[in-house]
């Protein structure tokens, strides 16, 4: 019997290391279950992030540095993009505003929503489940999405001409492909990357909780902040934008910079600290029973 609770521990702190999808337990309230969205918990791990942001040095158009990066632990994201279902729950909950948006079918992801809205629906889930959901940030985006992830260094054509500079990256962002169907598709239609997410980089962009910030380059690498706009957030999809908090529908206007996206929507990042406690308690007991064996 021993023996086999040494192979189970073994067994469970294995699977506990690798990307793993989970579904938070539901919590109910007057009735409700909470969560239908499926969890995937990334590893931690290094990985390539383009900062994002306006650049500059000498006060002409720069690159963006290219930086490795590693978060400080298991990010814990949503599979799929939040659904006009789950959506739809916080609206008559009366914790979400009630918005129009381009599909009605209520297993399709929900579009047409600004990032007051996501942010109000996370708030609302925080209150109902008692665990923290909120927006992931852009480096927390690029970093689920994986090879998803577009990494977009603009050309700069000639450095001493910024107009011609701009007109690069102009021409760079327009030439870019947009996704052939443009309302929102079942989940998993763009299929799953490496990390278990579904439609990364599909036809939905989806929000972040990153501020628009224009920074200058010094010549050690070094960044100055000279401007920081969080009326604008980083949209992250096909490719990387930013867009007006508020702003619905990105065929109206409001795109800060680059290509305006086909839809807004989002997933969230849950913060829960009592998993990976536990986490680390059997990794602790595995490990040592590997030594007495």
């Amino acid at each position: 019997m021993l023996l086999a609770m040494k192979i189970k521990v073994a067994i469970t702190a294995a699977a506990l290391a690798s990307p793993v999808a989970l579904t938070i337990a539901p919590v109910t309230s007057g009735g409700y279950r909470s969560v239908d969205n499926e969890i995937t918990e990334i590893a931690a791990r290094p990985f390539q992030y383009r900062v994002a942001g306006d650049f500059s040095r000498d006060g002409k158009p720069a690159e963006a540095p290219l930086r490795e990066a590693r978060l400080s632990g298991y990010l814990k994201i949503m599979t799929s993009q939040v659904t006009s279902r789950e959506y739809a729950r916080c609206v008559d909950d009366a914790g979400c505003p009630r918005v129009s948006h381009a599909s009605a079918i209520s297993d399709r992801p929900m579009v047409g929503v600004s990032w007051r809205d996501a942010m109000a629906y996370a708030e609302w889930m925080t209150n109902k489940t008692g665990v923290l959901h909120r927006l992931p940030t852009d480096e927390e985006w690029v970093f689920a999405a994986g090879e998803k992830a577009r990494d977009e260094a603009l050309p700069l054509a000639d450095p001493v001409d910024p107009a011609q500079a701009w007109i690069a990256r102009y021409e760079a962002e327009a030439n870019r492909a947009r996704p052939v169907a443009l309302d929102p598709q079942p989940a998993g239609t763009f299929g799953r990357n490496e990390n278990g997410l579904n439609d990364i980089g599909g036809n939905i962009w989806e929000w972040t909780n990153t501020c628009f910030l224009r920074m200058t380059l010094r010549p050690n690498g070094a960044t100055q902040v000279t401007n920081t706009n969080c009326g604008v957030r980083v949209v992250q999809g096909a490719h990387r934008t930013y867009m007006t908090d508020f702003i619905r529908d990105p065929r109206t206007g409001g795109c800060a910079a680059g290509v305006p996206p086909a839809n807004l929507g989002f997933r969230l990042v849950v913060e829960d600290e009592r998993l990976p406690a536990f986490r680390g308690m059997v990794e602790k007991i595995a490990l040592e029973f590997r030594v007495r064996l």
